[in-house]
């Protein structure tokens, strides 16, 4: 009995040696992983953000004007495909295919950006797609986003805008 607990145990001590060395070496004889550099989006070639055009910087000042911080609030965003806004709140901007201003009228930098494709309407199933959002450069009150087809091309697609302020 002892013989065999003795073996049983010597082989479970083995087992857990060479599973946290054979971890310790994956981790080791991989390159040190690089930290990915912070640059705004507007630098990035593919993702980039057009210029801030008069109407939305015009847009900016009056909504900012009576802007506020918000301590806590959620908004909620339907957006036609052709840059109309369906429901909900703020102003909508169109710039290009598949590129969209949202601007509110209070402060949204510190928040939290959610959008998927989704139709206005309550009909069907809405175009397969993809959704990118990001803060709106040199708009504190403003959102990105950028709308493509399944191939990643640029594309006007309906889309939903959840906005979280914590």
């Amino acid at each position: 009995m002892t013989i065999s607990f003795r073996r049983k145990a010597a082989a479970v001590t083995f087992a857990v040696l060479g599973l946290t060395l054979a971890g310790g070496g994956i981790a080791i004889a991989q390159p040190a992983a690089k930290a990915p550099e912070a640059v705004q989006p507007a630098a990035r070639a593919n993702g980039s953000q057009p210029p801030v055009s008069a109407e939305s910087a015009r847009v900016s000042r009056a909504l900012t004007a009576k802007a506020t911080t918000l301590a806590a609030a959620t908004t909620l965003t339907v957006v036609n495909a052709n840059g109309t806004k369906a429901r909900g709140t703020g102003t909508v901007i169109k710039y290009g295919v598949g590129q969209y201003e949202v601007q509110f009228g209070y402060v949204v930098t510190g928040g939290v950006y959610v959008a998927t494709i989704g139709r206005p309407d309550s009909c069907c199933v809405p175009p397969s797609g993809e959704v990118a959002v990001a803060p709106r450069l040199q708009t504190s009150n403003g959102v990105f986003v950028q709308t493509r087809n399944s191939a990643g091309v640029a594309a006007d697609l309906p889309f939903h805008l959840v906005v979280h302020l914590s």
